[in-house]
């Protein structure tokens, strides 16, 4: 690796699994100090120990002001200063149709992947003024931060709200020298979606869907790691407010095209488990 990151700070969100720890992993490897955060503090402290420099393991809870404030102060306590930010945290929530969909689930999911978003961005703005210097920031979006679906409502909104927060973060930072991006992925399998690999939509499924993509395969984290650590980088200076997608092509193809897949699937396949029990399905 290149060295890109000799000297810097990095804390990164859910770095036990998944986008965390390949993203941990790379940014480690070029040459940053690395804060893991997570909830499950042995996978992070497992991630740890395969990273060859310095780091520190947190655990916290992102959706949790307090939390959020302590990850940060034993990251300065023990690094000095924060140069970078990957926050990556985030939960996907449950296969429910929107009109059984309980409130209480779309808090538990908007609490996690907004507010602990919200709390991480103003976190880095505050410590970045404290030690009076510029910095990056990348979010974890989503290609639903850019499409929609009638499954995960609660997860698709708070992806979109992510948009939100990178457009007015970054217009807030740039006069202050600090860059705030997302990458969006597409189709990655990782133990996010493992408790639903039952689910259509969820882990079982994936490597099928993701074959209808341009590039006909589903993302690696270590291919999403590569793009965070673009954005974090200098390499990205002249980047902000961007959600770059890399999902395989998936955004780009336009689905009432013959080469997009029109026609190619049975769509009572499709609509009859989502709306089986709706009385005013027509069924047509």
């Amino acid at each position: 690796m290149s060295g890109r990151f000799d000297g810097c700070v990095a804390v990164v969100t859910g770095a036990g699994s998944g986008l965390g720890r390949a993203s941990a992993r790379r940014l480690g490897a070029e040459g940053a100090r690395v804060v893991l955060v997570d909830v499950d503090e042995d996978a992070a402290t497992r991630v740890a120990e395969t990273i060859a420099g310095e780091t520190l393991v947190v655990r916290a809870d992102v959706a949790e002001e307090a939390q959020v404030e302590d990850y940060l102060r034993r990251a300065v306590e023990r690094f000095g200063r924060i140069d970078l930010h990957h926050l990556n945290a985030g939960i996907f929530g449950a296969f429910i149709p929107l009109p059984e969909l309980p409130l209480a689930e779309f808090e538990r999911v908007m609490a996690v992947n907004v507010r602990g978003q919200f709390l991480g961005l103003r976190g880095a703005f505050r410590q970045f003024s404290t030690q009076g210097s510029a910095g990056s920031i990348v979010l974890t979006a989503s290609i639903a931060s850019l499409t929609g679906a009638a499954d995960l409502l609660a997860y698709h909104t708070s992806k979109h709200a992510v948009t939100g927060l990178v457009h007015g973060a970054a217009v807030y930072g740039g006069p202050l020298g600090i860059r705030v991006n997302a990458v969006a992925p597409g189709i990655v399998p990782t133990e996010l979606f493992a408790s639903a690999a039952d689910d259509s939509g969820g882990k079982n499924d994936m490597t099928r869907r993701a074959s209808t993509t341009p590039l006909r395969r589903a993302g690696t984290p270590e291919e999403i790691a590569g793009v965070v650590a673009f954005l974090l980088s200098e390499d990205a200076g002249y980047v902000t407010g961007q959600l770059v997608s890399a999902d395989g092509g998936a955004t780009i193809v336009n689905t009432v095209r013959p080469s997009g897949g029109a026609g190619a699937w049975d769509t009572r396949a499709v609509d009859e488990p989502l709306y089986r029990n709706s009385g005013n399905w027509s069924g047509a």
